[in-house]
């Protein structure tokens, strides 16, 4: 297995996930955590020094942007980071506030950038070959009163999907992984309870946890189509937290903060 990345896919991306209610779902949760859990590393109105990992298409890293953060950018896609870069590029900036770009992966990072306040890695881990020593980078990019903003892929969400699809075969086979260089499926959907362990080892503690799509994606049809986005967005925020729930998302987003 290799480290998989998006060039020649970036609208295919696009239009599959930032397109459609998943993406503004993802979007919604996402945001709404980092703005309740960005005040326990720094004062709302001091701004941080923020390091995106494989920022793709750029909606973290520009919302961040907006909020007066100072914005290193990485993205090893060089169809990503152009397409980032066009998005960002267009975001009126502060006085002294900055933006900077690294066409690299995250392997590579710790010896071109130095430590930041708030590290963001959004749906990166499951697409690299080693997860595991991915945790170990993000450690070293990531200041010691700062947190990584992490979120990946849930094998327990896909396991769950394809249980009330009746699919049991292909889960007795265990055939979960992608299949196809378009298939927006990662190649390595995570076990949380192997990732809870890495980040352990790693020397992260895991403070807050939410779901991202705790239950869009379950949505029959004709339900799911016929829903009004906003309602979904709403009750997707809702229960994103609700302990019954959360564990559900189709991806699981975690705020680490160095082990002391």
């Amino acid at each position: 297995m290799t480290d998989r990345y998006f060039d020649q896919l970036g609208s295919h991306f696009a239009r599959k996930i930032y397109s459609s209610p998943k993406g503004a779902i993802r979007l919604a949760v996402l945001t709404r955590d980092l703005q309740v859990w960005i005040p326990e590393i720094g004062r709302q109105d001091s701004p941080l020094r923020v390091l995106d990992v494989g920022a793709g298409l750029g909606h973290i890293s520009e919302w961040l942007l907006n909020r007066g953060h100072h914005l290193t950018v990485s993205e090893p896609s060089s169809e990503m980071l152009a397409a980032a870069r066009s998005r960002l590029d267009e975001v009126p900036l502060r006085p002294r506030q900055t933006l900077s770009y690294l066409p690299l992966p995250l392997q590579e990072l710790p010896a071109h950038t130095g430590q930041h306040d708030l590290v963001i890695c959004h749906a990166v881990l499951e697409w690299l070959a080693d997860p595991a020593a991915a945790l170990v980078h993000l450690r070293q990019l990531v200041s010691p009163g700062g947190a990584v903003s992490l979120a990946f892929y849930n094998r327990d969400a896909l396991i769950y999907k394809n249980l009330i699809k009746g699919q049991f075969r292909k889960l007795q086979r265990n055939q979960l992984a992608g299949e196809g260089k378009r298939s927006l499926t990662p190649q390595q959907p995570l076990d949380p309870r192997q990732v809870r362990q890495w980040m352990g080892e790693a020397g992260f503690d895991c403070v807050h946890q939410t779901g991202v799509r705790v239950f869009h994606d379950y949505m029959p049809e004709p339900f799911r189509s016929e829903a009004d986005e906003q309602q979904v967005i709403e009750q997707e925020l809702h229960y994103s937290t609700h302990p019954a729930y959360l564990h559900l998302g189709r991806y699981l987003h975690c705020w680490l903060r160095p082990g002391r």
